[in-house]
């Protein structure tokens, strides 16, 4: 559409100043002719675009000037809106920025969009920090000063030597080969490779990060997507992993779902409840994880779970049968 294509025009002059109508052409797709015929239309509308003559010159807009975002409809916008809601940007120490960048937003929309769309987004509450029994839902965040060293080293595709405390071992230093960050359920994740071999950290647990210049040793294009998916499959696959079979109230799936490294195998029962197979990282993870939910899921297998949490809650009901 002609209307969009002049806001493209607008926006690729605010962004580089000055520019030819070959340049102009070949990054809207369109013919030189069709680009003067759209600058002239600027002119009359009152965009004050003028011509610069000689071998350098080409069409640049007039400084300071400031255009509305007409090209969002009020979908678009209230979508931007809600997006800066999301509390996974904390996970990247990129809060403050979002916020900023969402006052800017509002204030260059069109007057026409700007009440509606703010109005619509008060409407929407996105990931708020509590459930509606008040448990926390805890969101982890890296330092400011952790997650800007890494965003940087991300970009600009530079080592990165972070202190790293690892579960239950010791903080040390380790220079790694940034791959792209990702975030899940509000945890922000470090893609990367060390002495070549894969590695994910965890951002929360970054201590203190320090970009380096030596130029990272990384491929020019990831799919962070496949990526992620082909590590979260070895990581399920490694380890003292345990499958354990359950059933399980459906009012405390999620629960259950949430702290599970995979889902397996999942069907309804005849009396409501779900059998379900799930895969723990380890015994005390899985034991950890039934014992949660109390009498709303029973153990199938494997045996030695059943016999622990039957054990376990004899012992709290004894100390619970003597007299305090």
């Amino acid at each position: 559409m002609r209307a969009d294509r002049l806001v493209s025009l607008v926006l690729l002059l605010r962004r580089h100043g000055r520019l030819s109508a070959a340049t102009l052409a070949r990054e809207l797709e369109v013919s030189t002719r069709t680009v003067l015929r759209d600058i002239e239309a600027l002119s009359a509308a009152g965009v004050p675009v003028y011509a610069e003559r000689g071998r350098h010159g080409g069409f640049a807009l007039l400084p300071g000037f400031r255009t509305e975002l007409t090209g969002l409809n009020p979908d678009e916008a209230l979508a931007l809106l809600v997006a800066g809601s999301r509390r996974g940007t904390q996970a990247f120490g990129l809060g403050s920025a979002l916020a900023s960048a969402m006052l800017k937003v509002v204030d260059a929309l069109p007057e026409s969009y700007r009440d509606t769309a703010a109005a619509a987004a008060g409407r929407l509450l996105i990931d708020p920090e509590t459930d509606l029994l008040s448990r926390r839902i805890a969101a982890e965040e890296a330092p400011d000063t952790v997650a800007a060293g890494v965003l940087r080293a991300v970009f600009a595709g530079r080592r990165l030597r972070i202190h790293y405390a690892a579960a239950d071992q010791a903080p040390r230093w380790r220079t790694v080969d940034p791959i792209g960050l990702v975030t899940v359920r509000d945890r922000g994740y470090l893609l990367a490779t060390r002495s070549g071999a894969e590695r994910t950290y965890r951002l929360s647990r970054v201590l203190a990060a320090e970009e380096l210049a030596e130029p990272a040793r990384r491929p020019e294009r990831v799919d962070l997507e496949r990526a992620w998916r082909e590590r979260g499959t070895r990581f399920r696959a490694g380890g003292d992993q345990v499958t354990v079979v359950a059933w399980v109230d459906p009012a405390r799936r999620e629960e259950l779902v949430g702290t599970a490294l995979a889902v397996l195998a999942e069907e309804a029962g005849p009396d409501g409840r779900l059998r379900m197979e799930v895969t723990f990282q380890d015994p005390r993870h899985a034991e950890w994880a039934l014992w949660q939910l109390a009498t709303d899921a029973e153990a199938l297998s494997p045996r030695w779970l059943r016999d622990s949490l039957r054990d376990r809650g004899a012992a709290v009901a004894a100390r619970y049968e003597a007299p305090s």
